[in-house]
């Protein structure tokens, strides 16, 4: 039965198409009535088209240029708590047929827009577990969700990170701490591919670790054997663990972060490597390079990760120098059969634009590269085929002709 109670959002006319394709972002543009004119957000819309034919229910958000978020296709169906919490059950439920189930005890058990919960990411570390919410529609179903996800994973805590620049986009507040249990003073531990890992909540990136490159990381184990290894954005040390597990001969992390530094030597003591053959430089990643490169230091393995540095659209061609000027100088710092390793995170620039900006720092380097390998994110942050923008993650494993 249509719920006829809930407030109405009618397109302009030829607008639904995206929508009849099941992409689950309405923008503003599109948007030519609502009733009553003022929805508050986070509330539960039917949406239709200029001539009244119902497409389905979503969360309005009248400040953002993504009014409304679909929550379902399906017009019989009744947005309410049992809804919610049946779609984090399916969502738990899918992650334990995937291989990266078995590979350690860290997870992405659930991912915004691919398992139908817009806004909603839950990571698993051991038994702790960190929500993010980033959606006006997550905001208005928030106590039902912390209830659903402690009830259907049994976790020991659960802290909330609902504090990323995408908040501030959607006209939402932060908010951030504890809202199940406690985390030990000294963090927790997972395992990933027969590694330890130390998580440190106080790290002020994404949910505390980047279970997205959980296989990328493996591949670097496996290339990495008497390489000399550069490491940029390296964070807590997940490339660089696996890469002296792998065997190489040194590797070299930067960040731009002392706490993180500190936290990867963790990383890397534990796991039981020498100190020794490991150094760090805080600092800009970009400037560190280039003096790298001025002291023609050369290494066999180039890992480049840097952050979102593209959000939004708007921002595509600043990000787009930003990644050709990274490249350009790890490429520069290659030896001669050396590999690079260069991923993009931005949702805004897709595989064919950075192969591109890779393929262009290539020439202005005076270098010829082959692609060996794309790389992509973890299993269990799965694409929604509806939904290409959930396909965030690309990278590209390249070799030094010459």
């Amino acid at each position: 039965m249509i719920q006829t109670s809930v407030p109405q959002v009618f397109l302009h006319k030829g607008r639904e198409k995206s929508l009849l394709r099941r992409h689950p972002w309405l923008f503003a543009s599109a948007v030519a009535k609502v009733a009553p004119a003022d929805i508050p957000a986070g509330s539960t819309v039917a949406v239709f088209t200029h001539d009244e034919v119902h497409i389905g229910f979503g969360a309005y958000n009248p400040v953002s240029q993504i009014r409304v978020r679909m929550w379902t296709f399906t017009a019989e169906e009744v947005i309410d708590a049992d809804f919610i919490r049946r779609r984090v059950r399916r969502a738990l439920e899918t992650r334990k047929a995937l291989p990266s189930y078995h590979s350690g005890n860290s997870q992405r058990l659930i991912f915004s827009e691919s398992d139908g919960l817009p806004g909603v990411v839950l990571d698993r570390f051991g038994d702790h577990l960190v929500l993010q919410l980033s959606t006006a529609g997550a905001f208005f179903w928030r106590e039902v969700l912390i209830a659903a996800i402690i009830a259907e994973t049994g976790c020991q805590s659960l802290e909330e990170r609902s504090d990323t620049d995408t908040n501030r986009l959607e006209g939402l507040s932060d908010i951030k701490g504890m809202v199940h249990g406690a985390i030990p003073p000294d963090g927790y531990e997972i395992q990933e591919h027969g590694l330890r890992f130390k998580i440190h909540s106080m790290l002020d990136q994404k949910t505390g670790f980047y279970l997205d490159q959980r296989e990328n990381r493996l591949i670097a184990r496996t290339i990495s054997e008497g390489k000399r290894v550069l490491d940029c954005f390296s964070f807590t040390g997940g490339f660089a663990v696996n890469a002296l597990k792998g065997g190489a001969r040194n590797v070299t992390l930067v960040d731009s972060s002392a706490d993180a530094l500190e936290a990867a030597r963790e990383n890397i003591s534990v796991n039981g490597f020498s100190l020794d053959r490991v150094t760090t430089i805080c600092g800009n990643a970009f400037e560190i390079l280039r003096k790298e490169r001025d002291a023609n230091k050369q290494y066999d393995l180039v890992i480049l990760d840097p952050p979102k540095l593209a959000p939004t659209i708007s921002h595509v061609e600043k990000a787009a120098r930003a990644y050709k000027d990274i490249n350009l100088q790890g490429i520069k710092c290659l030896a001669p059969g050396g590999l690079l390793m260069t991923f993009s995170c931005s949702g805004g620039v897709p595989l064919p634009l950075f192969q591109k900006i890779v393929a262009d720092a290539a020439l202005d380097a005076g270098r010829e590269l082959q692609v060996i390998r794309y790389l992509h994110q973890a299993d269990d942050h799965p694409v929604l085929l509806s939904y290409p923008e959930s396909e965030y993650l690309k990278g590209l494993l390249c070799r030094v002709v010459n």
